[in-house]
């Protein structure tokens, strides 16, 4: 199982929304602490967040140097409940020292209702050096600072055969009526249908479907409209959302265009994303759309990924070849304790050194501009970097994950699965904006 940058595993729970923008919420209670600001601490940090198996093993195996270096054991746990779990412990006195959180509005609901610490300074130092404004505004509350930066994954891919397309006669489309010109030149060369989608998550299903909303929001209407939207400033059922799912509809509810393989439309809701990767490896897929991550479903699926591989993949083109904007995902890293401990391994875990640390182990990608792009082992983690660090790339976060949890995990994912099943679009937009809380 991938990390929460690969895969969901979020309880529908309220959170607040966009982190950095004044949040409406519940008032502050006591935070809980494990010491007091200024103490020394016992040696050992606690770690709570959703990385595991072989990446929370990748993860330990990032910091081990550090912790024999600086005589601090560093204690990771992770669980699949960490988004419902994370609260209980705050309220219940037993939070971590550090928690890794995979949605800033979670994170920001916590930091509004006074559990966590503000970040020490040479934390922010760190990320004023290595982020952009962008991120950093991801782990601020009210105009304080409170958690930096750690992976990230950049989304939009879509994923296809460099020798298929050559073979097709077809080229990297620069915008989306490009797209759906080599969609239809595919199409009518195979007589085929040249997209595959899966939306099956388990209790997550859905979430696939809104990286694709999120994606067309941003490259239609700009990160203005999209910052308002996720803000809950536009609903759902404003015209420039409605546009964005119609063109995603374009492709998905096309049934000569999909489900490639795997079977008509509604076939997307019971397809795993994950298995996906194997008609895209093995060529009876042309195309599909999917996070930097899925370049690890592809090898895991046989194929060769590179420019000159079995598969490769573009970004999803906008409405004009102007400018690059992009989603993606990470995660923040924000503090329940403020011992000097808990303070040093927070400052490592947002620096270059962590940052190069880990990704040279292959798998993940950081927006830390301080990562060199050599160290990813993959070419797709490289072309990701390199997007990332781009200072003229206008990256916003997944829109899902910075929404209330009953929008961006609940009526958001069901509302995509009800869509691909035939439920009209202001409808399934009216269910969804149906989800956000009334305060």
């Amino acid at each position: 199982m991938r990390s929460s940058l690969h895969r969901r595993f979020t309880a529908p729970i309220a959170i607040a929304a966009i982190a950095g923008l004044t949040l409406a919420g519940c008032s502050g209670g006591p935070g809980t602490t494990t010491a007091d600001a200024g103490a020394e601490g016992d040696g050992t940090v606690s770690v709570y967040g959703t990385i595991s198996e072989t990446e929370a093993e990748l993860l330990e195996q990032s910091w081990a140097d550090w912790e024999t270096e600086n005589g601090i054991d560093i204690q990771y746990e992770a669980s699949k409940e960490f988004e419902a779990q994370i609260s209980i412990r705050a309220q219940g006195g037993s939070a971590p020292d550090l928690a890794i959180f995979p949605q800033p509005g979670l994170m920001a609901d916590l930091a509004t209702r006074n559990y966590l610490k503000p970040a020490p300074q040479a934390v922010e130092d760190n990320v004023d050096e290595f982020w952009s404004a962008d991120w950093k505004a991801y782990g601020t509350v009210d105009d304080t600072f409170y958690g930096a930066p750690l992976m990230a994954s950049v989304k939009g891919f879509i994923w296809y055969s460099p020798a298929k397309f050559a073979e097709w006669g077809v080229d990297v489309p620069e915008t989306w009526d490009e797209l759906l010109e080599v969609t239809a030149t595919i199409q009518a060369a195979t007589g085929t249908a040249p997209w595959c989608a899966g939306f099956g998550s388990g209790e997550a299903s859905g979430w696939p479907g809104t990286d694709w909303v999120e994606d067309l929001v941003l490259r239609e209407a700009g990160a203005d409209v999209y910052d308002q939207w996720v803000n809950n400033e536009i609903p759902f059922t404003d015209p420039a959302i409605a546009s964005a799912l119609d063109a995603v509809g374009e492709i998905l509810l096309n049934p000569d265009y999909v489900n490639a393989s795997l079977g008509d439309v509604t076939s997307i809701n019971s397809t795993a994303f994950g298995d996906v990767a194997t008609p895209v490896a093995n060529g009876t897929c042309a195309m599909t759309h999917q996070a930097s991550f899925f370049d690890g479903f592809i090898t895991d699926a046989g194929g060769e990924v590179g420019p000159d591989g079995d598969v490769w993949a573009f970004l999803t083109p906008s409405n004009d070849s102007d400018g690059q904007a992009v989603t993606g995902g990470g995660e923040i890293v924000a503090a329940f304790s403020d011992d000097a401990d808990t303070q040093a391994v927070q400052a490592y875990l947002s620096s270059d050194d962590w940052a190069n640390s880990r990704v040279a182990l292959g798998g993940v990608i950081s927006a830390n501009t301080g990562l060199d792009p050599a160290n990813a082992q993959s070419p797709i983690l490289q072309e990701a970097i390199t997007i990332l660090q781009d200072e003229n790339t206008t990256f916003r976060f997944d829109g899902s994950d910075l929404m209330p949890g009953a929008v961006g995990s609940g009526t958001f994912w069901k509302g995509m699965t009800d869509w691909i099943n035939g439920t009209p679009t202001d409808e399934v937009l009216t269910g969804i904006e149906a989800g956000w809380p009334s305060s």
